[in-house]
């Protein structure tokens, strides 16, 4: 990673952090993207003046053992603004970045729990007004007030792109595996809680949360006379042949295909 003097000197990078869930035991834990973007800003400090140039901030309950998970990484402090579960973490994060005024903001794809929408990157890049760069694998470089991004594309590929600071950016599972958390600089670390006022999110008040179910794979019967072609047919990627094309039908028809389709999938009962 390669940084100019000047900006090495004045670069400000600040992680966002949420609390992850494990998808098999669903324990709180570090989420996997976010501790990529802790990595991240973490090697960006580390190629500058150092470990003062990264915050790493958190919008929720500071009480969230979680937390100290990213602190293990080797961080003396985590910034938390102070926030109940039911409020919006939008605009107190807004306020913050508007206030400090970093020049990376880096935070995962989407969180591992509560929305999980990957929306946040984007709400704060139309409150601010910068460019957000989805799914980066790393920052090459930062010369001149321009940073040199790899995008992560799909099948291992990777984009080389260019953005002028400030900007946020995505960190994709791509980018480098976070460091290992230790235990010491863990309890250590300080947790510096700021209050905010902050709004209810009455969207998310009114949903319910149910387990997901897992949709049991259609089996298609095929009469085969040998084992061989019996294993062929089971292992043997499906074709898509049933459906029809509705191009100058009426609406009524069309909608009613559409109906009947839902019907037959087991979406509407």
């Amino acid at each position: 990673m390669q940084l100019d003097a000047n900006t090495s000197m004045d670069l400000k990078i600040v992680s966002l952090i949420s609390v992850g869930k494990h998808p098999t035991s669903g324990r709180a834990r570090r989420a996997e993207q976010d501790g990529r973007a802790v990595e991240l800003g973490l090697s960006l400090a580390e190629a500058g003046r150092g470990k003062q140039n990264l915050t790493v901030l958190h919008a929720g309950d500071s009480q969230q053992s979680a937390l100290r998970s990213y602190a293990g990484m080797g961080l003396e402090s985590i910034r938390v603004i102070q926030l109940r579960e039911s409020a919006d973490a939008v605009s107190p994060l807004t306020e913050y970045l508007h206030k400090h005024a970093p020049d990376i903001i880096l935070t995962g794809v989407r969180a591992e729990s509560g929305e999980s929408s990957g929306m946040v990157p984007y709400l704060l890049a139309e409150k601010l007004g910068w460019p957000v760069v989805p799914r980066i694998a790393n920052i090459v470089s930062i010369k001149e007030g321009v940073a040199e991004v790899l995008q992560a594309l799909p099948r291992g590929q990777r984009r080389a792109l260019t953005v002028r600071l400030p900007f946020i950016a995505s960190v994709d599972n791509a980018a480098a595996e976070p460091r290992q958390s230790a235990f010491g600089p863990a309890s250590r670390a300080l947790m510096e809680q700021q209050q905010a006022s902050s709004e209810t999110d009455g969207v998310r008040s009114e949903w319910s949360e149910l387990p997901a179910r897992k949709r049991p794979k259609r089996l298609k019967v095929v009469k085969a006379k040998t084992a061989a072609d019996r294993f062929k047919a089971a292992t043997a990627k499906p074709q898509g042949s049933g459906g029809k094309i509705l191009k100058d039908e009426p609406v009524t028809e069309q909608a009613q295909a559409i109906f009947d389709l839902l019907l037959e999938e087991g979406v509407l009962r």
